[in-house]
């Protein structure tokens, strides 16, 4: 598995500052990258009725994080941007935006299992977003969990939108080397979407924004006033929780700037739930500003009370900004 850094320099595109410029390294690990990996991933997946979906469970590694509220905001390290999100030409029933989705992955138990994740706006329409350690794998020395796809829209075997296999994954160097759990976002980009046409027979269903939309980003922000997190914690149901981030403190992993936001949910398949800001209803887009890294009991009551993510600093916005420049295409 073939694994490059990449140092970059924040700032020097879109971003303007006196500060001098920090060098920011972006890991990127090959997933499925050829054509012929591709189409073997997309078969394990799809074939006898997308049998190893259903089995696929939630995802349990490092999903609990012991912290407490603290009551400062969190201080923006540079110049905040965003990225406009692009809707959906067709919202699926229910409240979940078209977006939403689960990205399945075979860890190091050899299992089948699965995170939430989402599509994200870029010129290549082909970016996933999601938990660091729902792409880069934890439990082993370093790289990427295996034959990672991204279903939007899944439930119960069925695939409304096709599968995305993925083809490279992006993640900060410090996450990926250090477990820097300030780091713990990750992207996929991903090849064309297709579906089963016959028993065997890949037919392509095209790009994953021009079907779902992508939502937009957001970095450097101060604590916004309300996040939406979309997931699908421990099942097939849509979860969903609303609040006001606030600053958190954590004992144990490392990192500096964590935040979180009011959510009952166990980690078990809600990792890699987004948080959109600025969401609307109507479009269902918004703008993410985090995805969940895990959950954490706060005031010590024996029951989970927050979701928990890495703070969107400019460094998440390099990454990113990195990763939407990667380009994919079809795989039939």
């Amino acid at each position: 598995m073939r694994r490059a850094l990449i140092a970059l320099g924040i700032g020097l595109s879109v971003l303007t500052s006196t500060a001098p410029a920090q060098a920011v390294s972006v890991v990127n690990v090959r997933l499925a990258y050829t054509t012929a990996a591709a189409q073997e991933v997309a078969r394990f997946w799809l074939a006898d009725g997308a049998a190893n979906l259903r089995n696929a469970t939630p995802y349990d590694v490092q999903t609990e994080l012991a912290g407490e509220r603290l009551a400062t905001d969190v201080a923006p390290t540079g110049p905040a941007y965003t990225i406009p999100p692009v809707e959906s030409v067709a919202q699926p029933a229910g409240d979940a935006p078209a977006t939403l989705g689960k990205v399945f992955f075979i860890g190091s138990d050899l299992k089948p299992h699965w995170c939430t994740g989402t599509s994200v706006q870029t010129q290549y329409r082909n970016l996933v977003a999601t938990a660091g350690h729902c792409v880069l794998d934890v439990e082993a020395p370093m790289g990427a969990l295996g034959k990672w796809v991204f279903v939007p829209g899944y439930a119960e075997g069925e695939i409304p939108h096709g599968l995305y296999v993925g083809k490279e994954g992006i993640g900060h160097y410090d996450f990926d080397d250090l477990r820097d759990r300030d780091r713990d976002y990750g992207f996929a980009v991903v090849h064309d979407g297709v579906a089963l046409s016959g028993a065997d027979a890949l037919t392509s269903v095209g790009r994953l924004g021009d079907n779902v939309g992508g939502q937009g980003l957001t970095f450097n922000q101060p604590l916004v006033p309300a996040a939406d997190l979309f997931g699908y914690p421990g099942g097939e149901s849509l979860g969903r929780a609303a609040g006001s981030p606030f600053a958190m403190l954590l004992a144990g992993p490392r990192e500096d700037r964590p935040v979180g936001v009011d959510s009952s949910y166990d980690g078990e398949g809600w990792l890699g739930s987004p948080w959109l800001t600025r969401y609307a209803a109507d479009t269902r887009t918004g703008y993410l500003n985090g995805v969940t890294m895990g959950v954490s009991d706060t005031d010590g009551d024996g029951a989970y009370d927050a979701s928990v993510s890495a703070y969107f600093d400019g460094a998440a916005g390099e990454v990113y900004r990195y990763a939407a420049h990667r380009w994919s295409g079809r795989i039939t």
